[in-house]
């Protein structure tokens, strides 16, 4: 089931909030501004339903927002050192909008766009945008897509496609903040979190990939066995996660992660073919008012962002992330949503 409102007016564009709901009573809902993920309700062990994703009460709080509220991101999500990379032999210079790096697409990224509702059924919608050629410095005019489907498993799976009309870098994530002991529930430093991955990769004081993809193993970042998010930060010079995790090559479906809290029961498996996976603390999070008038705090959720790893444009040991001229981008996410008796 579908429903659509108005959620408001973006310079000139008409913005529209879709409601998706399954037979369980999952309930999803979406924007075009930003193609935003703006809740999911989900039942916990006692069949009560929450939310379960941070954001906005109306539109006005999307577009002022400062954090990347559940946004689509692009074209490059997470970071590029110094906004530079080179490609067939040219050198590019992006916009640079976090000190010396480009970061999730630059100063106007996919994330404070408008997207087209390109299509809609009985339990999906699919937003697209249009970047044209040097938007943000980045080559070629891009069109990418984002079908975002609601299941009878209680998934919400996310389609991601692109297609440039010359060589470029595309690198398309969903960045919503989610913590599922619901959105009201304060720290997720007790939430218990497993990453099926070996490597991380180290990063320098500007947050950029210093080349190595290292063992986890015997560090903070060891999360192949489930383990409470906080439980070794008292033991590392870190107060938070900001980091990237290698799957493994591009376009192989693998379960990357699960979240479980254990005070609800809720809990979030996410699947991917991408290569790699970021896992943030919202540890940027300062203060900015949320929904309900909540003001959200650091540490009171956490984004895994299926992804290319940052800097792979400057970075010849990490999977490419080139998109060749008419080639199709093409990758899925997928968010599952259970509870644990």
């Amino acid at each position: 089931m579908i429903e659509k409102e108005v959620f408001g007016m973006s310079n000139g564009y008409k913005i529209f909030l879709f409601t998706l709901k399954n037979s369980k009573g999952m309930t999803v809902k979406l924007t075009n501004y930003s193609g935003a993920i703006v809740s999911i309700l989900v039942p916990d062990k006692d069949g009560n339903f929450g939310d379960v994703v941070l954001g906005y009460d109306d539109l006005a709080g999307y577009e002022g927002g400062t954090s990347t509220q559940g946004a689509l991101v692009g074209r490059y999500a997470n970071r590029i050192a110094n906004g530079k990379f080179s490609l067939n032999g040219k050198e590019i210079q992006l916009r640079c909008n976090e000190g010396t790096n480009c970061l999730h697409g630059g100063i106007i990224g996919f994330h404070k766009r408008v997207w087209t509702v390109d299509e809609t059924t009985d339990n999906s919608v699919t937003f697209g945008y249009f970047s044209p050629d040097q938007e943000e410095n980045f080559p070629g005019n891009v069109k990418v897509s984002c079908k975002y489907t609601l299941t009878e498993d209680n998934e919400l799976k996310l389609e991601y496609k692109g297609k440039s009309d010359e060589d470029t870098i595309l690198n398309l994530t969903n960045h919503s903040y989610f913590n599922i002991g619901g959105i009201h529930s304060g720290s997720v430093l007790g939430q218990i979190v497993q990453i099926n991955a070996d490597t991380y990769t180290p990063v320098d004081h500007n947050l950029i990939p210093t080349g190595e993809m290292a063992p986890v193993e015997n560090t903070v970042f060891d999360f192949r066995q489930p383990k409470a998010i906080g439980r070794d930060l008292d033991q590392s010079d870190i107060i938070g996660y900001d980091h990237n995790f290698n799957l493994g090559e591009p376009h192989v479906m693998r379960e990357a992660a699960v979240v479980y809290d254990p005070e609800t029961g809720r809990e979030m498996t996410v699947s991917t073919d991408k290569p790699a996976i970021q896992f943030y603390t919202a540890i940027g999070l300062q203060g900015e008012i949320g929904k309900d008038g909540m003001m959200m705090k650091i540490q009171t959720a956490l984004c895994l962002e299926s992804q290319y790893a940052p800097d792979s444009p400057n970075q010849p040991n990490f999977p490419s992330c080139v998109l060749k001229k008419d080639e199709e981008y093409n990758f899925t996410t997928i968010y599952k949503f259970g509870v644990r008796k």
